[in-house]
C-alpha cells in the first residue's frame, strides 16, 4: 500500500497558514461557490499568494461583495467574478464558453447539503447530484484543454465525511424508483465527487492535471447548512472526530482546500482524498474520518464517469467525445 502524505499542518491549521511562503503569482484559479464559507477563504488564500482568481458564483451581488473583502483584506486587486449555477449545464456551458486562456486551479467548491424534498436540476436530475457533481464534472470537461495547456494544473473537489453515508446507486441516482432521503443524497454526491477525482487522475495524468478530493470538516456557520434544520439527523455525525476538533473556523475548514491547490507539499500527488491537512486513511465505523472503500475504487470512478458523461450528451451538453 502506498504511504499515506502527511504534512506539518492539521486541523486547526488556516488557509493562510497554509499558504504563508507559498507563491502562486500569475497562475489562474477559479473557485466555485466562492461568494462565501470556506470558498471565499480558498479565494483569498490563493489571491495572497498571487493567483489571478475568478468566483464563480449564483449570486453575483453576493460575489462582488465577496471579492471587494478580499482585496480589502489582502491588497491584491486580481479577483474577478462570473456568473455559474451548476445545477443547470446551459449555465455551465456559458462559464466554460466566456474562459479564454488557460487554467491553473480549479477548486470545485460550491454544493447543495441535505435538500429535505426532493428536488431536480434543469435537465431533471436529483438537484445535490446535479449540483455537486454534475455540474462540477461537466465543468471541469469543458475546462480541460484550459487546463492542459498549463502542464502542471490542479483539480480540487471539496467532498464530505458525508460520503460515508453511501456509494453512488448507479441504478437509481436521481431517486426516481427508491424513497428520498436527504442525507443518502448528499453522501451518494460527495462520494461521487472523491471518485471523480480518482478517475480524472487517472485520465488525465499525461496532460499533467492533477486531482484530489477532501473533506473540510464540520465548519461553523456556512451557507451550506441552510437546510440542516428542516432535515433529520445526519447519521455521518454520530460518533467522535477524533482529531480533537469537533467544528473549525471557516479559515480552519479551507485550509486542506488550498493545501492541495497551491502548495509544494503535494506537488505531483493525485487522486488521493485528504483530510485535515494530510491524507486520510480508512474510515473506521462508528468515527467521522477517514474514506470509504467503495469511494476511492477504480472500478466505481470509471462506471460514474461514464453514466455522468452519458447525462451530459443526453442533454446536449457536449459531443460524444469521452477525454
Amino acid at each position: 500500500m502506498t504511504a499515506l502524505i502527511v504534512t506539518p499542518f492539521g486541523a486547526t491549521t488556516t488557509a493562510m497558514e497554509v499558504i504563508e511562503g507559498v507563491h502562486v503569482r500569475g497562475k489562474r484559479a477559479i473557485v466555485t461557490g466562492g461568494a462565501s464559507g470556506i470558498g471565499t477563504e480558498t479565494a483569498r488564500a490563493l489571491a495572497q499568494a498571487g493567483a489571478d482568481v475568478t468566483l464563480a458564483v449564483r449570486n453575483i451581488d453576493a460575489g462582488e461583495r465577496a471579492a471587494d473583502d478580499i482585496r480589502q483584506t489582502t491588497g491584491k486587486r486580481n479577483i474577478s467574478v462570473r456568473m455559474l449555477d451548476l445545477s443547470d449545464l446551459n449555465s455551465v456551458r456559458a462559464f466554460v464558453k466566456g474562459w479564454q486562456g488557460s487554467l491553473d486551479i480549479l477548486v470545485n467548491n460550491a454544493g447543495v447539503m441535505a435538500i429535505p424534498t426532493r428536488e431536480v436540476s434543469a435537465q431533471g436530475h436529483e438537484l445535490q447530484f446535479a449540483t455537486n457533481h454534475l455540474g462540477h464534472f461537466a465543468l471541469a470537461l469543458g475546462l480541460h484543454d484550459a487546463m492542459a495547456a498549463t502542464g502542471h494544473a490542479r483539480i480540487v473537489s471539496v467532498s464530505s465525511v458525508g460520503h460515508i453515508n453511501g456509494e453512488v446507486n448507479v441504478d437509481d441516482i436521481d431517486f426516481v424508483h427508491r424513497p428520498y432521503d436527504a442525507w443518502t443524497s448528499y453522501g451518494q454526491s460527495k462520494t461521487a465527487n472523491i471518485l471523480f477525482a480518482v478517475e480524472a487522475a487517472k485520465r488525465w495524468a499525461a496532460d499533467g492535471i492533477i486531482a484530489n478530493a477532501l473533506n473540510p470538516g464540520r465548519i461553523a456557520s456556512t451557507n451550506l447548512g441552510r437546510y440542516v434544520k428542516e432535515a433529520p439527523v445526519n447519521p455521518a455525525l454520530s460518533g467522535p472526530a477524533s482529531n480533537g476538533v469537533s467544528v473549525k473556523s471557516i479559515e480552519q475548514g479551507a485550509a486542506t482546500s488550498v493545501l492541495l491547490a497551491a502548495s509544494p507539499l503535494v506537488e505531483g500527488v493525485t487522486g488521493r482524498y485528504f483530510e485535515d491537512c494530510n491524507e486520510a486513511g480508512p474510515h473506521q465505523p462508528g468515527i467521522r474520518r477517514g474514506v470509504a472503500a467503495y469511494a476511492i475504487d477504480p472500478g466505481n470512478a470509471a462506471r460514474l464517469w461514464h453514466i455522468s458523461q452519458a447525462m451530459l450528451n443526453e442533454a446536449h451538453w457536449s459531443d460524444t467525445t469521452d477525454k
